[in-house]
């Protein structure tokens, strides 16, 4: 199919605004399921994961197929909650446009705007769906408001609501004039239109009338027609809207409710006529690896090939399901391709178009087209596949990192084993989710994007993979450091194995700068000291800095210097001047103040105008130092550095504080001296 023919969206939204519930009703009305699924049943198409369907919350974004008016849309499923940022960021990366679906009742939701954020920051182009028209409390008006205020939204609506909550009836489609409504006998699979009655005539031809008007900002024939009161004909507007939608200027508006299976046919319509092909976008900018330059790619399918792996999946059968978005050239099913970002050459074994949780096998893919690839070890998130001629990188996706930690330890040593994969696994799927031992306490510690996030890896790692585990609680890695500095003279003698070991040595500990790291050098030349003895005070030394002398930590930032040694050459021995350096480390650290280091964050905090001096004021109670603050169109962003110790729990504190509305971002910043 054509790219001309194909549209790639995502349906974005705050948790609970119906988001899945309105792709289970375009998969419906699409041909793909013969049956509806509903969340609230357990049985939504696009939350096929299992967790999906016992919290009625969709976590990873499956991908899916279906075809419109000979159109093909391929639709990638979104998070709506915070902890699953990589999910949101990963699947907007490879969009061309986007429905955003706001809840009647609660408008523009914390949530809303955050994904809104990210999608301005990807450019990508979006159309606006008000859902659950049917609801108690909804308010169709309130909620343009709302885009316009918080969102800064330029809104264009194309429909209005026919009554609200349970007199909702159907829409006033302004572009036609008609009213709809939809025939509940065929669960809204077949509607009527009709002319507008007189009552509602008044607002209708008031609302048309600024819609005509917003366009015509944008069109010097609407605004000659406009002004001589001449009827503006539907493809000049149809055309306009989509080259306006298609530039970010407007976002044009429809309504319904999903759940009562209205409005979701105009819906589609919207997304085939207003949301772009993928050819209709500028071409792509990326990095040609060979010539360190970059360029900018056309996206023509005579190009040379060029994807980015956007999610990874594990199957149990088929192992790693790759998918991935061809942005030029054709994908063969079959073939040898380079994998740029790992320079490795790996072979696409087959191809597969998904249709959520099921798929048919393809040949090959084309420029502008999403599928899944079989048969790549090494791919991860992120990566950009090609050919080996043309060696083009496609921007790296960026993830925040991970802000809460965990221990996990195996029951058995049979789990042991079983952990390791399952860990491995869940890293090759969400980049945002780490495991590494502790090098002090031998613990593995897993990091996460907030409670929730982490909550559902382990339920994973414990349902899914079946490994014993035991969980514990955050916690947080000190280091040590010495604060003045000393010489220190010592001395070593033993008998060992019946023969005699003997060393003396002199060295001078000093504080460096913070984040210079540990330094070791030797004043003496090799005449005063062999080389090869030398090498073992060094590595005695080195060895000593793993654990400090107050409580175990790792030490850095000392410089450690050796002025002086005394040496017999029947009686030294490298094992003795190691040993020395050892021991005198320790008691030169003793003798040199040690103080113990706590890990500073950067915390910026993002969060609308009203709520910074709460901010600002529980960021102080947790030891936290406010820098500076940056005003943004939509939000305020408080920038500060906190101890990591008192920022946990601040996830569910900062949302408390800002109804819901605040997210921050944190990332290790430096090593200070622990206040008490």
């Amino acid at each position: 199919m054509s790219q001309k023919n194909m549209r790639n969206i995502g349906i974005m939204a705050h948790i609970d605004a119906g988001k899945t519930t309105t792709t289970e009703r375009i998969l419906y009305y699409t041909g793909e399921n013969h049956r509806i699924g509903e969340v609230d049943n357990g049985n939504a198409t696009m939350d096929w994961m299992e967790q999906e369907q016992n919290r009625g919350i969709t976590i990873v974004s499956a991908a899916t197929t279906c075809y419109w008016k000979e159109k093909q849309i391929n639709i990638i499923d979104t998070p709506g909650h915070v902890d699953f940022t990589a999910e949101v960021e990963r699947s907007l990366r490879v969009l061309d446009g986007a429905i955003a679906v706001f809840c009647a009742v609660g408008g523009v939701e914390p949530q809303s705007e955050t994904v809104w954020h990210q999608a301005d920051k990807y450019k990508v182009p979006r159309i606006a769906y008000i859902n659950k028209m049917d609801r108690t409390g909804a308010d169709f008006f309130e909620v343009i408001k709302e885009l316009e205020e918080k969102l800064k939204a330029n809104t264009v609506p194309l429909a209005l609501p026919i009554g609200s909550e349970t007199s909702y009836e159907g829409n006033i489609d302004l572009l036609q004039m008609k009213e709809i409504r939809w025939n509940q006998d065929d669960s809204g699979e077949s509607y009527t239109l009709s002319q507008i009655v007189p009552e509602r005539l008044e607002l209708a031809e008031e609302w048309r009338e600024k819609m005509i008007d917003s366009l015509s900002a944008y069109s010097d024939e609407i605004t000659e027609l406009f002004l001589e009161g001449k009827e503006v004909p539907l493809d000049l507007l149809e055309k306009v809207i989509r080259q306006e939608t298609i530039n970010r200027n407007i976002i044009p508006v429809l309504t319904g409710s999903s759940l009562k299976n209205k409005g979701v046919q105009p819906l589609l319509d919207g997304v085939v006529n207003y949301l772009p092909a993928p050819d209709d976008l500028p071409p792509i900018k990326c990095h040609h690896s060979k010539k360190d330059t970059d360029i900018e790619l056309a996206r023509d399918e005579e190009g040379p090939l060029a994807g980015l792996i956007f999610k990874i999946q594990q199957d149990k059968e088929a192992g790693p399901l790759c998918f991935v978005r061809v942005y030029s050239g054709v994908l063969k099913s079959g073939t040898a391709i380079m994998n740029i970002s790992k320079k490795k050459r790996e072979r696409v074994n087959r191809l597969l178009r998904m249709h959520s949780n099921t798929h048919e096998q393809i040949s090959s893919v084309h420029a502008g087209d999403i599928a899944v690839i079989i048969g790549l070890k090494s791919a991860q998130t992120g990566d950009t596949i090609g050919s080996e001629g043309f060696p083009i990188l496609l921007e790296n996706m960026e993830f925040p990192a991970p802000v809460i930690s965990v221990a996990i330890e195996p029951k058995t040593i049979s789990d042991q084993e079983k952990l390791k994969a399952a860990l491995d696994s869940l890293k090759m799927e969400d980049p945002t989710f780490t495991a590494k031992e502790n090098d002090e306490t031998g613990q593995l510690i897993i990091s996460g994007m907030g409670e929730l996030h982490l909550d559902v890896l382990v339920t994973r790692v414990l349902n899914e993979y079946k490994v014993a585990a035991n969980i514990g609680k955050p916690q947080v890695t000190y280091r040590e450091s010495i604060t003045e500095t000393v010489t220190h003279t010592e001395s070593f003698s033993k008998v060992l194995g019946g023969k005699e070991h003997t060393a003396e040595i002199t060295i001078k500990l000093e504080p460096v700068k913070r984040g210079t790291g540990n330094r070791f050098t030797s004043e003496l030349k090799k005449n005063e000291l062999p080389e090869e003895f030398q090498k073992a005070v060094e590595a005695g030394i080195i060895s000593s800095m793993t654990s400090g002398t107050l409580m175990g930590y790792e030490t850095i930032d000392i410089g450690v210097t050796l002025v002086a040694a005394k040496y017999n050459e029947m009686t030294a021995s490298e094992l003795g001047f190691q040993t020395v350096a050892a021991l005198g480390f320790d008691n030169a650290c003793r003798k040199a103040s040690p103080v113990l280091l706590e890990p500073i964050m950067d915390v910026d905090v993002m969060c609308p105008v009203d709520y910074v001096g709460e901010v600002i004021s529980s960021l102080t109670q947790r030891g936290g130092l406010v820098t500076s603050i940056e005003s943004r169109p939509a939000f305020e962003m408080v920038i500060s550095q906190a101890p990591l110790v008192k920022m946990f729990g601040y996830t569910t504190s900062l949302r408390s504080q800002t109804q819901g509305r605040g997210t921050f971002a944190m990332e290790f910043s430096h090593f200070a001296k622990k206040e008490s």
